[in-house]
């Protein structure tokens, strides 16, 4: 009845020309973002020291598993290649020149590359020639072992300076943030203390979804607002790692191939920044490249290391790709060590690239 009588009362004075007063809201309380942001882990959900370092068995048991998945998620290059070796050799009574035709056309099917099959068809017609490949059922275990000196083996992280620098580049799509949260997880577990700067700063959402990552991650991060400099985040990132005594500096940037003066010139920014404001770190340039675009890959490959000084690659989504031969194919055509790999959308799903392991996986 009192709202009634209220509403009836407004009504009247505003027919009578007469000011009606509406009560003030209650004041927004509107956040305050600093211009530069860290964003840290709440206190609640950090772990003791204890149990945030990984042991060396917990490691162990979740390379296994890994590398289990790892063979799942690369059947179809198994069966790309290998099955198709099965069913070639059922055809053929001895290793000849029509073989070898039919086995070159088989590894460029599966993106192994035209010139590292090249290389493997000219090993194979030596080893025939010198005697030391007679029957078709030697062919499989043959090319395990081309493959083994062609792939290479795997590098370790060079992180030898406190902070250390990883610089993460590539095109947008390829996995690149959820790329920087495995690879901060992996770090933190490993006992390291890491930051991350958000310095995509024109792709729209890309600061959240890195903010997820991170969280995810258990790991801080450093961004401004979208649109911002890059270089200004790198500089504020590369302080927040000096005054918190942090390991690890990983820095996002943004992925754009469409305008190569532009983004060489972004680069050589952030790099100079770096120079400047951390001189003598350790530096790691990491390309992320995604596998199942194959041959493209290698182009996106080419592209970047002519704007950058490229020291490693990441190889994501191995898993569900009949085009798994990319990783020979990048090895042998950039002379760039793949270091990581990735098979999934969880945040253990990465691992440091073990060339062994790889092989086992594609041959077993």
């Amino acid at each position: 009845m009192a709202f009634l009588a209220n509403l009836f009362g407004k009504k009247k004075q505003q027919e009578m020309g007469e000011p009606v007063e509406t009560p003030a809201p209650e004041e927004e309380k509107e956040p305050v973002v600093p211009e530069a942001e860290v964003q840290e882990t709440p206190e609640s959900e950090v772990q003791p020291e204890k149990e945030t370092v990984q042991s060396e068995e917990g490691q162990k048991e979740e390379k296994k598993s890994f590398w289990a998945r790892v063979k799942a998620g690369i059947l179809k290059t198994k069966n790309a290649i290998f099955g198709g070796i099965d069913n070639l050799l059922k055809h053929f009574v001895r290793v000849d020149e029509d073989l070898l035709e039919e086995l070159e056309e088989l590894l460029i099917s599966a993106d192994v590359g035209v010139n590292t099959t090249e290389q493997i068809i000219d090993e194979l017609r030596a080893r025939v020639k010198d005697g030391r490949l007679k029957e078709k059922e030697q062919i499989t275990s043959t090319l395990r072992e081309i493959l083994e000196g062609l792939i290479g083996e795997g590098e370790e992280l060079k992180l030898t300076t406190k902070p250390s620098v990883i610089l993460v580049i590539g095109v947008n799509g390829v996995g690149k943030t959820t790329a920087i949260g495995k690879i901060s997880n992996r770090l933190r577990k490993s006992g390291k203390k890491v930051i991350v700067a958000a310095a995509d700063t024109f792709r729209a959402a890309a600061i959240d979804q890195l903010a997820v990552w991170c969280d995810r991650a258990k790991v801080q991060l450093v961004h401004q607002n979208e649109g911002s400099d890059p270089a200004a985040v790198v500089f504020d990132a590369c302080h927040a790692a000096k005054n918190q005594n942090a390991d690890v500096l990983i820095i996002d940037t943004a992925g754009r191939l469409h305008n190569k003066t532009n983004l060489m010139n972004e680069l050589a920014k952030i790099n100079r920044v770096i120079d400047r404001e951390l001189p003598d770190v350790a530096r790691e340039n990491l390309l992320v490249l995604d596998a199942t675009t194959g041959q493209n890959a290698i182009l996106q490959a080419k592209e970047f290391r002519n704007a950058a000084s490229l020291t490693g690659l990441i190889l994501n989504k191995m898993d569900g790709t009949a085009k798994g031969g990319i990783v020979l194919a990048i090895r042998q055509e950039l002379g760039i060590p793949v270091k990581f790999i990735g098979v999934g959308e969880k945040i253990d799903d990465m691992q440091e690239f073990d060339q062994k392991e790889f092989i086992k996986a594609l041959f077993d």
